[in-house]
């Protein structure tokens, strides 16, 4: 096939910086925004943060239709003694020429949020301070030091003792025998907190136990179900256990009691480590003003930002002079670019707060019974759609706003997609938010007999009895997304 050259036409759409700029600020939380910011101050110097509290805003100017096209002609010598500072530079009056972002909207009741701050130790920083109390010869520190380096975020050492041994011999050169190791993993094993440095979850309550055997006979028992029947304590087989151990049902709901209080993630409560109990800082909050609802945004994490002084003090220097070399005329090139980005960052923190407060917005008057109440089953089926529908934005954008995103109330404080939720036909036909059946359905298992919990079956006759139009297997879907164990695991004495 012969080559040959053509010419074409294509319409296409290309993002612009500063809308690709907005969908990467639109995901990061409130929580986040503040580390965001100081990285672009830190990129660009002609970024800095206002420290003045009496600067008013000023509505930023529309100046970015010629921004592409700036930035091709640029870098060219023949266009050095063409470069037009005016709209950066205005004698007489140095406010016009100053951009800033300011929160007016909504300033005073952010006042009043207390925004924590966390400051805490590693389980990691932990053990090695504990470490640091013993007195220990060179040799044995250094495995000490290799042992609690092992340990998971967890609390667990996961890691076999023929592999720290391996890692000692050849990352530091120690000889050490197996029996030298478990001894040393036994004594870190006395740490705090309960349970740290076990191989396995029964060594880890077993680890805590120990420490409680002062408590009493339900504590030796307890120990005692743990190291031989396990398996069986795990599946609730207690009938087994009963026999084994010859003691009624109410010695087994006492023993139960002890394990249950037990930790099984003992360094899950350390430091940064535990993700699951992290801090969340709303990003919006919602006051109840005598039956008017109130929105407001979070904004304490985003500081006053402006053009950096000394960046439009050079420009002016560059207009008034009359010598105009070309080293100089590039700087200039240089600052109107960094000025520029400046600009496009503080529009979009700018659009970011109006595109989130609309967004919210949307879901506060569409689930406003829910806000009004704190009933979930008061709660409208809704979807990415609808909201993208009301707003005018895409539903992209819609599901950015709603990633990672808090709102504060004064029932707590829930995650936005919360609000989300598909839709379920009743026998009259009505649609309902999956959110209200699932409510319902943990009210059920709430109020079930644990000595004989329901089954999903019997789970899905009684939705069914309420005029839910609903499948067996739905319904374990539901089951598992609550964290609702099956009936067996729930059954108890």
């Amino acid at each position: 096939m012969a080559l040959s050259q053509g010419l074409q036409q294509k319409l296409l759409q290309k993002l612009s910086p500063q809308q690709i700029q907005l969908m990467k600020l639109l995901q990061v939380p409130t929580a986040n925004l503040e580390e965001r910011i100081k990285e672009e101050l830190e990129e660009n110097p002609a970024l800095e943060q206002s420290d003045d509290a009496e600067d008013n805003f000023e509505e930023p100017r529309d100046e970015f239709e010629s921004a592409d096209e700036e930035y091709e002609n640029e870098g060219s010598e023949e266009d050095y003694g063409n470069i037009d500072i005016s709209e950066y530079v205005h004698e007489g009056d140095d406010e016009i020429a100053d951009y800033r972002m300011r929160d007016e909207n909504y300033p005073e009741i952010d006042d009043k949020q207390v925004m924590p701050f966390k400051v805490e130790s590693t389980l990691h920083d932990m053990l090695a301070d504990q470490l640091g109390m013993l007195t220990l010869d060179e040799k044995s520190r250094k495995i000490a030091e290799q042992i609690v380096g092992s340990i998971d975020d967890d609390g667990y050492l996961r890691r076999e003792t023929a592999s720290i041994q391996d890692d000692l011999a050849f990352r530091q050169n120690i000889e050490a025998g197996e029996e030298e190791i478990e001894d040393i993993i036994s004594m870190i094993q006395r740490f705090d907190p309960p349970g740290v440095a076990a191989r396995d979850l029964q060594e880890c309550l077993l680890l805590q136990l120990d420490r409680r055997r002062y408590e009493g006979q339900a504590v030796e028992q307890a120990i005692e179900i743990l190291t031989r029947y396990f398996d069986e304590f795990t599946k609730k087989h207690y009938d087994k256990i009963q026999r084994g151990l010859n003691i009624n049902d109410e010695e087994l709901r006492e023993i139960i009691q002890q394990i249950i209080r037990l930790n099984p993630k003992p360094g899950g409560n350390v430091g940064e480590v535990n993700k699951a109990e992290s801090y969340v800082i709303p990003d919006f909050f919602i006051f109840n003003n005598g039956g008017k609802l109130e929105l407001t945004l979070n904004s304490k994490n985003a500081p006053d930002l402006r053009i950096s002084e000394g960046y439009r003090e050079m420009l002016k220097e560059y207009d008034r002079g009359s010598k105009k070399d070309k080293r100089q005329k590039e700087a200039v090139l240089f600052i109107k670019q960094k000025i520029d980005a400046a600009k496009w960052f503080i529009d979009a923190i700018k659009q970011r707060q109006q595109t989130l407060m609309m967004t919210m917005q949307t879901i506060m008057d569409y689930q406003r019974e829910f806000f009004l109440t704190g009933d979930e089953t008061t709660m409208r089926p809704m979807i990415l759609k609808d909201i993208a529908e009301r707003t005018g934005l895409d539903i992209s954008t819609v599901s950015r706003v709603a990633n990672s995103k808090f709102v504060q109330t004064e029932f707590g404080t829930y995650r936005l997609k919360f609000f989300f939720s598909e839709s379920l036909s009743t026998e009259s036909g009505e649609e309902v938010s999956t959110r209200e059946v699932k409510k319902i359905l943990s009210d059920m298992v709430g109020d079930e007999n644990k000595r004989k919990p329901l089954s999903d079956e019997r789970l899905t006759e009684l939705l069914q009895e309420k005029g839910y139009n609903i499948a067996r297997r739905t319904v374990a879907k539901y089951r598992e997304q609550l964290n609702i164990p099956v009936a067996r695991l729930r059954k108890e004495l």
